[in-house]
């Protein structure tokens, strides 16, 4: 089961922002940002990053609850939360690896300024 748009919900409230104005910063209307939430939707990386931005949070947050569900999950269910975390994994695989590329793109973003700016020094 995947939890990310349970645990965007939860941030969203932590900020005491409502559903009207997350989804008027995104553009979307009240309707289509609650699918989101009900994971009624699938959710892409550049619309996560957005939302992480609008809460004022890291997109890896979204994930860490995960891991905190997970943890619950365990310490209550026994076996049946092994499976869980299994399960959560393979659904959240490729969301991860879309991350993961987007966090690289960036990294090789700020290295090629890094010899723009020495060129410019030297």
């Amino acid at each position: 089961m995947n939890k990310i748009g349970v645990n965007i919900r939860r941030l969203r409230e932590r900020k005491g922002f409502s559903q009207e104005y997350v989804a008027q910063e995104l553009n979307i209307s009240q309707a289509s940002y609650a699918r989101l939430e009900n994971e009624n939707t699938k959710v892409t990386v550049e619309r996560l990053s957005k939302i992480a931005e609008i809460l004022e949070t890291d997109i890896t947050e979204f994930f860490n609850e995960n891991r905190l569900s997970i943890q619950t999950q365990n310490n209550y269910e026994g076996s049946y939360g092994n499976g869980y975390v299994q399960n959560l994994h393979i659904e959240n695989k490729e969301a991860t690896q879309k991350l993961i590329e987007s966090y690289e793109a960036r990294i090789k973003e700020k290295d090629d300024i890094i010899v723009l700016l020495k060129e410019l020094v030297h």
